[in-house]
């Protein structure tokens, strides 16, 4: 596989700016622990630049592996790590529901994370699907769990968002049926990135709101 194709292949995942969060977080937080104030300084500079101009962390990135020589797959790597923690999603509210908001998107992160490792063998990525199927109605149930037990003035995002994961959760099973026609797994790594992008989406929508 060539970097063009890498590229080519996150391009395709409609989410360029979540190679910010997943990839260079982590870097920041490591960096922490060495120069807090560059680490700092460091991540506000990509926030910043990578507001002004979607995209560029994931050129970046890509431009280092190009000089590396590196030969990866960058939509499967992205994957396995989508999994982690985002401070900068997580909610604060200590109510029961918010957490278990929090609990039920990293549940559902984890699990597409293992795609890769599980879709290989029929039977346990079978499984790995109906885990899926649980951990999306979990989170909805818990969506509209917070719905109905909170207002909010902007009712409207939240709605918003959710039609969106709903939509991308759709169209994750319709690349799964397409995968067992036609074996291509690249399809459904992006479509569980961009499921994972969503679900980060609602989080960072009720943190938003709330």
């Amino acid at each position: 596989m060539t970097m063009e194709d890498i590229k080519n292949e996150a391009d395709t995942t409609s989410m360029v700016s979540m190679a910010l969060y997943t990839v260079m977080y982590p870097v920041f937080n490591q960096l922490e622990k060495v120069n807090l104030s560059a680490a700092q300084t460091l991540r506000a500079a990509f926030i910043k630049a990578e507001k002004e101009n979607p995209g560029l962390t994931q050129d970046i990135v890509i431009k280092i592996l190009e000089k590396k020589n590196l030969e990866i797959n960058y939509t499967e790597s992205l994957l396995r790590m989508a999994a982690d923690d985002v401070e900068e999603f997580q909610i604060d509210r200590r109510e029961a529901e918010f957490q278990e908001l929090n609990e039920r998107a990293r549940a559902l992160k984890n699990i597409l994370s293992t795609i890769p490792d599980e879709i290989h063998d029929r039977v346990r990525f079978l499984q790995t699907i109906k885990d899926i199927a649980s951990a999306i109605k979990e989170l909805l149930d818990t969506v509209n769990t917070v719905f109905r037990k909170y207002q909010y003035q902007n009712r409207r995002a939240l709605e918003q968002q959710k039609k969106e994961f709903v939509k991308y959760s759709k169209s994750f099973s319709d690349t799964l049926k397409t995968y067992f026609k036609d074996a291509k797994a690249i399809n459904v790594f992006v479509s569980a990135n961009r499921l994972t992008h969503q679900t980060n989406m609602i989080l960072q929508t009720f943190k938003n709101v709330v």
